[in-house]
Order: structure tokens, then sequence, then C-alpha cells
């Protein structure tokens, strides 16, 4: 499994939560920095950040991707629509969270959340 990491480095005890939840081997982790221009457009920018994942389109529709979304609420946003459509489908995202009471603060993988079974269960709720 490929692992597109557009926030903060994945630990490796966050690498082996992921493993042990997806009962996927990680073959890769892209770490693609993410700083966007909150005064220019987020469109062009997520699809800069797509390009720089340097998947083919071919890999955008058959590699078994994991993405860990930006924490900018919009960023994500954005970044998944601009997924979706290269995908054909949304993908599976990471969600962290803080441990609680650690010193410093660690994050470990809260869930892996299924956006695409989400948007599916959604549409038998439209009217």
């Amino acid at each position: 499994m490929l692992i597109l990491n557009y926030s903060h480095p994945l630990t490796p005890a966050q690498s082996a939560q992921l493993e042990a939840l997806t009962g996927e081997v990680i073959t890769e982790v892209r770490e693609i920095p993410t700083q966007l221009d909150t005064e220019a457009p987020f469109g062009p920018q997520a699809a800069a950040l797509a390009e720089a994942a340097g998947l083919t389109p071919a890999q955008w529709q058959t590699e078994a991707l994991l993405v860990v979304p930006p924490a900018l609420n919009f960023a994500a946003a954005v970044l998944l629509a601009e997924l979706h459509g290269r995908m054909g489908y949304f993908p599976p995202i990471v969600r962290l969270r803080p441990v609680a009471g650690a010193l410093p603060p660690r994050y470990e993988v809260a869930e892996i959340i299924n956006l695409q079974a989400l948007r599916d269960a959604a549409r038998s709720r439209r009217g």
C-alpha cells in the first residue's frame, strides 16, 4: 500500500498501526510538503499537491492508496475533490488524534475513514 502523506511525517508507531488496521504492508510513504497560500485560490494549489505525488494517470486509478490529508480543513476538502477526479472514487483517509496526556504531544492513528463507503451510504438517504 502506498501512503500519500500531506500532513506531519508518520512515526514508525503510526505506520505499524496503519498496517495493523488495514492488514496491508506499507510499500512506500510519500511525504508531500503542504503549505498553501491562503491568499491564492486553493483549486490550482490542490492540483499541484496531487501532481507532487508523482503518480501516473493509471497509478491514480489502480494503486492501493491511503491518504493522510492536510490538517487545514479547506485544503483537505479541495485536495479530496482533486483526488476523486483523478481516481474516480474517494480515497480512504487516515485520521490522527492526540495521545491523551502525552508530553511532548504525540499523535496516534484514530481510524481509517472509508470516504467512498460513506458517500455510497449517503446516496441512499437522498430524497
